[in-house]
């Protein structure tokens, strides 16, 4: 029985530690999103990070990457930047890619 048990245990933990690893790729996926719409936008540097925080927030409004995707469609579009939708959903794959390969190479 207590075998089951601390199956069960190191599951639940297990669990618990790829959601925390997906959430902390999100996030920087999000900022380096941020930085990339950033640059697109002629920010300054001061103005980048408040953005990039920006996004990381954006992702918190609904579960997805549908907030996050409107957040820098309006934001790009609304500064003169001539983008469509599969653009900034091309760019998030891309970024997917480039947090998971930060945070592996930090663990």
């Amino acid at each position: 029985m207590t075998d089951f048990k601390d199956r069960e245990r190191a599951e639940e933990a297990k669990y618990a530690f790829d959601e925390e690893n997906a959430f902390k790729v999100a996030a920087r996926r999000n900022r380096l999103l941020g930085h990339w719409a950033a640059e697109m936008m002629g920010l300054t540097a001061e103005e980048t990070e408040a953005y990039a925080k920006a996004v990381v927030q954006a992702d918190f409004e609904e579960a997805g990457d549908e907030d996050v995707i409107r957040k820098l469609l309006g934001d790009l579009t609304s500064s003169g930047v001539d983008i469509d939708e599969g653009a900034v959903r091309a760019a998030l794959e891309e970024k997917s890619v480039e947090a998971r390969r930060q945070f592996m190479g930090e663990s």
